[in-house]
């Protein structure tokens, strides 16, 4: 379920990271046949917070508001030595209760505080990444990548990536259709996986035209056939080697793992949208069998593909 949604706002929120939580579940998209979320801001306290830029926020409702929410999402407030304790046992009777728990950049610093990362995997942003693992020494920092999910709880790194993390728990919760219409009224892409690097060497193509633009839309048209660095080079007018260093630059991930993500977001929507068979459906997402199907569902989703159509056929 994911209906109820808190974010916790402190003193010195950064503005674009509360934003991104405001534009993902505070907008009312019920015209669109788009979910509808009973949205709220938590503080410490209720009254105004200044912001890192300098205005303020009014924030309405103290961490007894928590107690109501589905999901509770972490902003950004920067790396504090300490964290009110009535917000932190607000934080951990969520947890407790099977709530959601996202956090965006430093926020991870929050739920490190309330000690809902140990024994967990968690990320933040790559130039925090070193004193939360200090600090927190329960958890395993990955400070490479845009997200981490450990359910219920999902750490995401900066700004952008953010959104990234929402759009992902939507996605898990109510459906790819789902994420992709909010996405859409984003202007943001649908999906990126949680692997992919944060920081990309080279995030726009050289004015060289060796975009890899072209070749990425190839393969998600031909998802279903057989596809290997060598043929995949070929089309870009490159050699294997400068291929596969190329791709790492601008996606921030490796060819492999780009394409079983695009047939994972293709076998979702087939399942979401259509009453073809498992198998068929893994044969048109480029899986080849149902077995191949599920353990990729598995892998990336933590559900097996029937359970998915069940959840969100018809979404």
């Amino acid at each position: 379920m994911l209906k109820n949604v808190v974010a916790v706002v402190l003193e010195e929120v950064h503005p674009f990271e509360l934003g991104v939580a405001c534009e993902v579940f505070g907008l009312d998209r019920g015209e669109e046949g788009l979910p509808v979320y009973d949205f709220a801001l938590v503080g410490d306290r209720p009254g105004p917070m200044r912001t890192h830029a300098g205005f303020t926020v009014d924030v309405p409702h103290g961490p007894e508001r928590i107690a109501q929410a589905d999901l509770v999402v972490a902003t950004a407030t920067g790396v504090r030595d300490s964290y009110p304790e009535p917000l932190l046992e607000a934080l951990r009777a969520a947890h407790d209760r099977g709530a959601y728990l996202l956090s965006i950049c430093s926020g991870s610093f929050l739920l490190g505080a309330a000690g809902l990362l140990d024994g967990r995997r968690s990320t933040t942003h790559w130039k925090h990444a070193e004193t939360m693992a200090r600090r927190f020494p329960l958890t395993t920092v990955e400070p490479d990548v845009l997200y981490v999910d450990d359910d219920p709880v999902i750490t995401s790194a900066g700004t952008a990536a953010g959104i990234d993390a929402c759009l992902h728990l939507v996605r898990k919760v109510q459906g790819a259709e789902v994420a992709r219409g909010i996405a859409r009224r984003m202007v943001v892409a649908p999906h990126r996986d949680g692997g992919q690097a944060q920081f990309i060497n080279r995030p726009l193509p050289e004015a060289d035209g060796e975009s890899l633009g072209p070749v990425l839309e190839w393969m998600r048209q031909h998802l279903d056939e057989e596809t290997t660095v060598d043929r995949l080079a070929a089309l870009a007018h490159m050699s294997p080697r400068t291929f596969a260093r190329r791709f790492q630059q601008e996606t921030g991930t490796t060819p492999h793992r780009w394409l079983t993500g695009q047939r994972i977001l293709h076998a979702q929507r087939l399942l979401e949208s259509t009453a073809e068979p498992i198998d068929a459906i893994a044969s048109r997402s480029g899986f080849g069998n149902a077995a191949t199907l599920r353990h990729h569902f598995g892998r990336r989703l933590g559900t097996t593909p029937q359970a998915y159509r069940r959840a969100f056929a018809g979404a």
